[in-house]
């Protein structure tokens, strides 16, 4: 099945991370040497923002310029909600929802985050 890509539409993107990352139990991030890619924020300046793809491809299509030497990896969707969300919380950082080949997309609360995903789960 040909994966429909990310396209200008950030809630229709947004809408698609829920049930696609419950679906595979995991969400996708990449990693370099210095850590997580971060960018920051365009709501919030002086805040980063920490982007996950709900597919593999996505996070993939961003292995390039500055993040050319970083690895997709999968965070498992449990310890994505356990660990990762609340830690994010702490540190001040946003999540990046499946954001488009041109870095763009919505910036949440990973407590907002963490909120639909457990709905989503129900």
């Amino acid at each position: 099945m040909e994966l429909e890509p990310l396209g200008d539409d950030f809630e229709d993107n947004c809408e698609r991370f829920l049930p696609e990352a419950v679906d595979q139990g995991c969400v996708w991030a990449l990693e370099g040497e210095e850590g997580f890619a971060l960018c920051e924020s365009e709501t919030r300046p002086g805040t980063d923002v920490m982007p996950f793809w709900s597919q593999r491809e996505f996070a993939e299509a961003h292995i390039a310029d500055d993040w050319a030497e970083y690895q997709v990896v999968a965070i498992d969707l449990e310890e994505f909600m356990d660990d990762w969300l609340t830690g994010m919380h702490d540190d001040v950082l946003l999540v990046g929802i499946n954001w488009n080949d041109d870095l763009e997309g919505e910036e949440i609360e990973p407590l907002d985050l963490l909120e639909q995903l457990e709905q989503e789960l129900e």
